[in-house]
């Protein structure tokens, strides 16, 4: 029982607890992450560490909610898609860019003409269905398409296709603007100290900047997995990603710490460099599939907290399929197609991100695993600025990395991964025109129900000619101090830091 006079104190103590709260939050939150940023040109990159950063500085039409499942308004209010599926109306918000310029819809369409035609993008293949742009008033954007798309909405919710200033781009050069860059997001970038760190401040001019408790947020790139924990743990970060799965029970039982643990749509994978004999024979990558033990990748480096991967398309995600052709750990196997193969002894140039932890571990294990069936990894630590580079350039043979999906439809990771896109099938250099066929069908088909038999042909297919290796699924782990509130990510992959508190 409480007296009443018990209750008013309480409430006094409350509300003056909420005040001070209110008072001493704010401040720069500092995260860790492992790479730098490499340019903040939306349409120029198709990397987390680039899209995790600016989709707090730019935004856009659209937006994918926290759970990852419902498309939202974005700058754009509402809309409305004509009844042939071809036209679709936006009426945009009234926002401003952090030069304080109004964004109007002509910016909205030079930001989608440039996603579709510019040399720079990288995405240019899913915005080809865009067949005209209209801007009958500043606020209105008319997208008229060449014939339906069922991803079309998704797709513009993918931050690549985030609005820019189009008087800042045209003035800057994309040159300038990936180093300067104009957004309507919740931040704006103040300093980018390469290799080092990105320092972002509220921008005063975002639609809802009211809301956003934070002054500003520090992106600092620390490599070592290690170094980062460590930097958690002594307070001189806020927050990191990329916790390493070997580090999650010790950390969780750290009082001063939370682990966040978000559902994600991440897959990790091995890419195999298909231009390189003899891993352009189906048998060889085959074989390799064979003699990998995925089950003991995930015991030993997820620590359980992974899941075997049996397609490119993330369990749960739409139009995912378990019938598709996986195969199981199997040495013996994997020696009887080697010596169908008749390639002899066999060696590959295997890229691994150094200080990496996860990375440098699966390199062992898939060194020690393919040592098994005569297969010899020499390992090549790089530093993960450079290993991109070198999967564009070719410069490897062997190397894991990992996808998260940025969209809800699976036509943007089936187009960068299968459809023969500018990206060289994620650097595989795969090639099967079937598949890219079906890619392109799956695009413009309407009819859930067959879309999805269209998904499950393009999975059996790449399946059976080993595409690349898919490894495991893993959630996403971070951890903060505690009294950062409100921080993680949804399934694709978006950080929603304009909802962060900072609460010392």
């Amino acid at each position: 029982m409480i007296t009443n006079w018990a209750k008013a104190a309480l409430l006094g103590l409350m509300t003056s607890t909420a005040l001070v709260s209110v008072a001493e939050a704010g401040g720069v939150l500092s995260i860790g992450r492992r790479e730098d940023s490499s340019t903040f040109d939306p349409i120029a990159t198709a990397q987390n560490i680039d899209f995790w950063v600016f989709s707090n500085v730019f935004d856009v039409l659209v937006r994918v909610d926290k759970a990852g499942q419902e498309l939202l308004p974005g700058l754009a209010e509402s809309w409305e898609v004509s009844s042939d599926g071809l036209s679709y109306t936006f009426h945009l918000r009234p926002a401003k860019f952090s030069d304080g310029t109004a964004v109007t819809s002509e910016d909205a369409a030079y930001s989608l003409t440039r996603i579709r035609d510019s040399e720079l993008s990288l995405w240019s293949d899913s915005y080809k269905i865009i067949k005209d742009i209209q801007t009958p008033d500043p606020q209105t954007l008319i997208v008229t398409l060449s014939g339906p798309s069922a991803p079309f909405l998704s797709t513009l919710a993918m931050p690549g296709a985030s609005i820019v200033s189009k008087a800042a781009m045209e003035a800057l050069g994309p040159e300038g603007f990936a180093e300067k860059p104009v957004g309507s997001g919740a931040f704006m970038l103040d300093e980018w100290l390469r290799g080092d760190r990105v320092k972002l401040k509220k921008n005063p001019e975002y639609w809802d900047a009211a809301n956003v408790d934070l002054d500003g947020v520090e992106w600092r790139s620390i490599p070592d997995d290690n170094t980062r924990m460590l930097a958690v743990q002594a307070g001189e970060l806020d927050a990191a990603i990329y916790v390493p799965f070997s580090r999650v029970a010790e950390l969780q039982k750290d009082d001063n710490l939370a682990v966040v643990i978000d559902p994600s749509t991440r897959e990790d994978h091995l890419l195999m460099n298909q231009e390189h004999a003899p891993l352009d024979n189906a048998k060889v990558r085959e074989a390799i599939d064979y003699a990998i033990d995925k089950q003991a990748i995930i015991d030993t480096v997820t620590f359980g907290l992974g899941e075997v991967a049996n397609s490119y398309i993330p369990k749960g995600a739409l139009y995912h399929s378990d019938e598709n052709g996986a195969r199981p750990f199997d040495a013996e196997k994997a020696k009887a197609l080697l010596e169908e193969a008749g390639t002899g002894p066999l060696s590959f140039d295997y890229v691994v991100n150094a200080g990496n932890e996860v990375d440098e571990q699966i390199a062992v294990l898939l060194q020690q695993q393919l040592g098994n069936v005569g297969i010899t990894l020499n390992l090549q630590k790089i530093d993960p600025s450079q290993s991109w580079d070198m999967l564009i350039n070719g410069e490897y043979d062997l190397s894991v990395m990992y996808w998260t999906n940025d969209i809800l439809d699976p036509d943007q990771k089936t187009t960068f991964v299968l459809g023969h896109d500018v990206n060289m099938n994620y650097m595989t250099r795969y090639n099967n025109e079937e598949v890219k066929n079906l890619v392109a069908e799956a695009r413009l088909e309407m009819d859930p129900a067959k879309r999805e038999a269209i998904y499950a042909d393009i999975q059996k297919l790449a399946k059976a000619d080993v595409h690349w290796i898919d490894l495991y699924y893993s959630p996403y782990i971070s951890v903060t101090r505690k009294g950062i509130e409100n921080f993680g990510q949804n399934p694709l992959g978006r950080f929603f830091l304009e909802d962060t508190v900072k609460t010392y």
